[in-house]
């Protein structure tokens, strides 16, 4: 788990989930941002975004399974599970006798989303109500990102890694969510390179990262496996161009490149 005892205040608790799946290929879930949102428009990210006050309500412990101990990474997981629901319409919970949820039930739970982009404390609300339970079992910690000072928005991201829910749709709101996109990392990055899509670092370097599985499990397991430390890219000086890098021990097959490409402006 992520030290997390010298982390910059001001860097606000944020969460995103790579849903990855095996058929038709080991491909994981994008989603592209919207042109005219504050951070990253137009990028092609996975669903995520900051920790809201309603992650963090108690009520949780009765409503999730699995959830850590660790009260921030708990919060972290609850607005993974959250962020995944209202961005592109998928719901990581089980039914109260624990079976899975079906599509046309998170399908009749569909007009909860922008109630909950305005009020992240419905969604307890509606898991409660709805007698369902949060898989928190299911995510598995993938990465650790804190966004070097400077930035006009900066974040300390724990990413997560969960196998897509058999039988679900995807639905991307419209708003936050323009499109959502199945892909394989290599694809997504070589599009990248094309600049056909945009994809900023620490998207990118995770995707990287990814990339060296080639199955959902194998991917489980590597981040089980790995010691996850926390990720600041630092800005260097070569060459009369400024690079992002981050340290070239973490596997990361990305570990730099200029800012005027990783830049999410």
């Amino acid at each position: 788990m992520p030290d997390r005892r010298d982390l910059d205040d001001q860097a606000a608790p944020a969460a995103t989930v790579l849903l990855l799946r095996d058929s038709p290929a080991f491909q994981v879930l994008m989603i592209a941002r919207h042109e005219n949102s504050a951070f990253a428009g137009g990028a092609l990210v996975f669903p995520g975004g900051r920790v809201d006050p309603g992650d963090r309500l108690a009520g949780w412990r009765d409503l999730a399974d699995g959830l850590a101990e660790d009260p921030v990474i708990a919060a972290a997981q609850i607005a993974a599970v959250r962020e995944a629901f209202e961005e592109a319409g998928v719901l990581l919970a089980r039914e109260a006798d624990g079976g899975p949820v079906s599509n046309e039930r998170v399908r009749m739970l569909n007009e909860w989303r922008q109630r909950i982009e305005k009020d992240d404390g419905l969604f307890l609300q509606l898991i409660h109500d709805q007698n369902l339970r949060l898989t928190c079992d299911a995510l598995g910690l993938f990465a650790h990102w804190i966004a070097p000072p400077g930035l006009h928005r900066r974040f300390d991201t724990l990413f997560f890694a969960a196998r897509f829910p058999a039988g679900q749709d995807v639905r991307e709101d419209g708003n936050e969510a323009t499109e959502s996109v199945w892909i394989a990392p290599a694809e997504a990055l070589a599009a990248r390179q094309t600049v056909d899509r945009k994809i900023i670092f620490p998207t990118a370097c995770n995707l990287g990262l990814l990339g060296r599985s080639s199955t959902v499990e194998s991917a489980l397991q590597w981040a089980r496996e790995r010691e996850i430390r926390p990720v600041t890219p630092v800005a260097t000086m070569r060459d009369g161009k400024i690079f992002l890098r981050i340290p070239d021990d973490l596997g990361y097959p990305i570990i730099e490149e200029p800012l005027d490409l990783a830049r999410p402006d």
